[in-house]
């Protein structure tokens, strides 16, 4: 499992080769024990003091290391893996990391003014499939506080959209035989944004969800308009349980129009609304409805089930902030400077991709050979961790996954499903010290 680490940061440039090193040491240390603190993931003393003068770097005024140079080379292998595929989905959106209470230097107000912490705002590439293969770009920063006048300084925020839209274009242009989707939540709805694209010349296409019902310059409201017309079909599907609400059977009617909307500069653009109606919700039940903006015409109702099936993607983004702030914990980091926070926040967003797509990959590569990720040691320890005796040969990869997600707290029971990533970190960091263990043991009795 450690060559992960070698292979996403190994191609870091951060001045000195013993950085590097170090680098690779932290990433396959906060793999392994995600939900621990940096002195608890560490081995020992030493290499905890080694671990805060790496992040020491962020304030050294020599070496100067930003969380862009920790992320550089797992962007560079992100957009390797994105080339191996037809099309893929860039998905955007922003968190909160509050750190109030702690005494960080350099935060900033977060939705409340009393509170501190900083943003987070990502470009998180997944396939159709939902398989995550990494991020390509990110916003880190912390708010201004407001003036006097209750005004707050610093760029617009609405800028990491469009901005965050054109490093999409930007790689979208290097790889003409991918076709990337930017796709982002209701905050992304700007005009702006998809004026921007219009110049560009939309290098990649944008799937946002609408949060305003415009005037049309003919008259009328635009979700009015697309309600009216004739619907293209229906569409069925389970959406996932989420907190106390329990997995359900949606069904959904689909519309959608080819509009004009006011581009914000006294032009129109040109797009497409797709609006998906919840039929028949259960009594009690808020009917679920999607409307969505596109530069990508829905003529057909293929058409517009291509585009409901990405934006029920976008919740790979959710999940990923889950596993970053539950899973790795990165808002009980106490490294005393908001630069040294930024550094560590950068290698556990590597860490919790990595996790995202372990979990992913145990269901649509379920028969791949455990050997392909994970060492002898490794699946074999599973097995003996829950009191099994290991088979003759290697399990795939699904066996693999639901067996660390087991020593986790998975029950594996039939009506369970398929494990979730919380219990994988759980398992995995059980198993990453039993290995451990036994390798220290037999470096002992080598002696």
């Amino acid at each position: 499992m450690d060559n992960w680490a070698t292979e996403e940061f190994g191609g870091a440039e951060l001045g000195d080769g013993r950085l590097t090193k170090r680098l690779i040491m932290l990433a396959s240390d906060f793999a392994d024990k995600p939900t621990a603190s940096i002195p608890g993931a560490c081995s020992g003393w030493a290499e905890t003091q080694a671990a805060y003068r790496f992040f020491d770097q962020a304030s050294d005024k020599k070496q100067s290391l930003g969380w862009e140079d920790i992320l550089a080379p797992h962007m560079a292998c992100t957009l390797a893996r994105v080339r191996q595929h037809a099309v893929v989905l860039c998905l955007q959106d922003t968190t909160e990391l509050d750190f109030n209470g702690q005494s960080i230097e350099g935060l900033g107000p977060l939705s409340y003014e009393a509170q501190r912490g900083l943003y987070l705002h990502p470009t998180y590439v997944v396939t159709p499939e939902r398989e995550p293969l990494g991020i390509i770009d990110a916003w880190i920063w912390a708010r201004e506080f407001k003036d006097a006048d209750g005004n707050r300084p610093g760029i617009l925020e609405s800028t990491r959209w469009i901005e965050g839209y054109e490093r999409v274009g930007e790689a979208a242009v290097t790889m003409p035989e991918t076709r990337f989707v930017y796709m982002a939540d209701r905050e992304s709805d700007i005009a702006r944004l998809m004026q921007r694209a219009h110049v560009l010349k939309t290098p990649a296409d944008w799937l946002v969800r609408s949060k305003h019902n415009r005037c049309l310059p003919e008259g009328g409201k635009l979700w009015a308009k697309v309600r009216s017309s004739e619907a293209l079909g229906e569409i069925e599907f389970t959406l996932p349980g989420q907190g106390k609400q329990a997995a359900r059977h949606v069904r959904q009617k689909l519309f959608a129009s080819r509009v004009e909307l006011p581009d914000g500069q006294g032009g129109l653009l040109s797009v497409t609304c797709v609006i998906a109606q919840e039929i028949a919700a259960p009594k009690g039940v808020k009917p679920i409805e999607w409307r969505l903006l596109t530069n990508r015409e829905a003529n057909h109702f293929e058409e517009a089930v291509t585009l409901i099936d990405w934006y029920r993607v976008r919740w790979e983004i959710e999940i990923f902030f889950n596993v970053l702030k539950n899973g790795c914990r990165v808002e009980a980091l106490q490294l005393g400077h908001i630069d040294k926070i930024e550094l560590a926040l950068a290698i556990y967003m590597v860490v919790a991709w990595r996790l995202a797509h372990l979990v992913r990959l145990g269901r649509t590569h379920p028969d791949l050979s455990a050997c392909e990720l994970f060492s002898e040691e490794e699946w074999k320890g599973a097995y003996i961790l829950a009191d099994k005796v290991p088979p003759s040969t290697p399990p795939n990869l699904r066996q693999m996954i639901r067996q660390i997600a087991m020593l986790g707290g998975f029950l594996g029971r039939k009506c369970d499903g398929e494990p979730g990533v919380k219990t994988l970190w759980l398992g995995f960091a059980r198993l990453r010290d039993f290995v451990r263990g036994v390798e220290h043991m037999q470096k002992i009795y080598a002696k």
